[in-house]
Formats: C-alpha cells, sequence, structure tokens
C-alpha cells in the first residue's frame, strides 16, 4: 500500500465512520478501485479504527470523564445507569462476534454489488427516521438494545454503523441530541474489543504487514483521526438539524452506481 492509497483510504474511514454512508462499504469500493487485496489491508484497518476511536475520545472527552467519574462512586446514579445501558446495547454485537464472525467476514470479499445493496438499506433506513414522528424521549433500556441491534446489523460492509444506529434511535422516539450522543459512546467497546482480536489473530497466525510501510500506516492513522474528528463534530450538528436525508439521498445514489457498474 502506497503512501498516497493510505492517505486516500484514511480520509475515508475517518469521514465515513461518523457520517451515516457506511464506512465499511466506502472502505471495500475505496480498496476495490486502488486495487487493495484484503490481506495486505489488515494491519491498516486496525490503525485506522484505532484513530476513530482516538478522535471520538477526544470529541467527547468531557462526557466520558463525567461518566466514569460517577460510575467509580459505586452508587446507581445518572451515570452508572448510562454506563450500564451502554453495556446492554453491545449484547448483540457481542453474539454476532463470538458465533458469526467467519460468516460476516465472508461478506468483505470485495463484492461491490452487495455493498450497493447494503448502501439502499441504510438509505431507507435514514429516509423512514427522517419522516417519523419527532419525539423527545429518552434512552432506556430497551431501548438501548433495540439501537444495539441496529448496531448488530450494520456488521455488514455497506450499512452505516451511525446511520442505523442513530435512525433507529429517532424511529423509537429519542431525542436528536441524545441519541446522536449515545450512538457515539456505545461505539468505543465493540470497536476497541474488534481490534484487540484482530490484532491476536493477526499474531497468532504470524501475519505480517506485508505492503504496508510504516509511513503508510502513520499517513492513514493521521489522516484518519482528522477526519474523523471534524466529521463526529459535523454529525452531531447535522443530527441536531435533522439533515439525514441528505445522506439517504446520497447512500441511493452511491448504492445503484455500485451495483450497476461493479
Amino acid at each position: 500500500m502506497e503512501f498516497l492509497e493510505a492517505l486516500i483510504l484514511g480520509i475515508i474511514q475517518g469521514l465515513t465512520e461518523f457520517l451515516p454512508v457506511s464506512s465499511s462499504g466506502h472502505l471495500e469500493i475505496g480498496k476495490a478501485l486502488l486495487g487493495i487485496e484484503a490481506k495486505e489491508s489488515l494491519s491498516f484497518s486496525i490503525v485506522v479504527h484505532g484513530a476513530t476511536v482516538l478522535s471520538t475520545i477526544v470529541v467527547f472527552r468531557n462526557d466520558l470523564l463525567e461518566l466514569i467519574q460517577g460510575t467509580l462512586k459505586f452508587k446507581w446514579n445518572w451515570e452508572t445507569r448510562y454506563v450500564s445501558m451502554i453495556f446492554a446495547s453491545m449484547i448483540p454485537v457481542l453474539i454476532v462476534g463470538a458465533f458469526f464472525k467467519d460468516t460476516v467476514e465472508s461478506f468483505f470479499d470485495g463484492n461491490i454489488q452487495f455493498v450497493g445493496a447494503m448502501l439502499l438499506f441504510t438509505a431507507a433506513l435514514l429516509s423512514f427516521s427522517h419522516f417519523a414522528k419527532k419525539r423527545e424521549k429518552e434512552v432506556t433500556f430497551g431501548r438501548a438494545l433495540i439501537i444495539g441491534i441496529a448496531q448488530a446489523i450494520a456488521v455488514l460492509p455497506g450499512i452505516s454503523r451511525s446511520g442505523s444506529t442513530i435512525a433507529t434511535g429517532l424511529i423509537t422516539g429519542v431525542s436528536k441530541e441524545k441519541v446522536a450522543r449515545f450512538s457515539f459512546l456505545m461505539v468505543l467497546l465493540p470497536i476497541i474489543g474488534a481490534n484487540i482480536l484482530d490484532i491476536m489473530d493477526s499474531s497468532s497466525a504470524g501475519a505480517q504487514t506485508s505492503g504496508v510501510g510504516t509511513v503508510a500506516l502513520a499517513a492513514g492513522f493521521i489522516a484518519a483521526f482528522l477526519s474523523g474528528w471534524a466529521a463526529c463534530k459535523w454529525m452531531i450538528k447535522i443530527v441536531s438539524k435533522s439533515k439525514l436525508i441528505y445522506f439517504a439521498i446520497y447512500c441511493a445514489l452511491v448504492g445503484l452506481v455500485a451495483i450497476v457498474f461493479a
């Protein structure tokens, strides 16, 4: 993987991780266009996903600090309840990771037509949330689990994680600001856990970072972090202003192009 390829894919990862357009789908399309093999992109994927996690931590550092401090009081307060709901939302994706990991990975084979179809699914979900009745409900354990199911489905390339979780939260009646905050915080541990598993798998298999140099990895990390930080802050404003319909149109167009020209 060359420096410019790493830079481009890092920007794609950072922007699309938080914008509701599917980072996995865009990365698959990007790797297909650049001719990058999956075997040489594993270490790169780990690095850029780590960068987006770091950008989330930077954006929500005050919220995270508040939750940690409240939880360490070892009382059933608001912070402890919120953290418990985040753990509840992780149950579906943990089940998928534990029992269907190989099945999910089989979809990451450069099948651009499948990615296009899933982008159309993302477009439909975003459109439905746009026209759903707006309410100002809180995140509850039940709603957290439903949002978690949406996150588990979004492991498929082409389905946006942020788009599906935010749209599902809006459909269940959670207020725009609260569902955006919950959506970004709930993904931290699953991404960190997935990265750790990928590192362990690659180490146990003796995998090398073939084709990916240190400079390329650094370029991808910096590009993903900076673009992720900007996209995260931008996405919060987008949700608050109910502008998800524009991303539904974008996903539909990209999905159709992917299917037709794959």
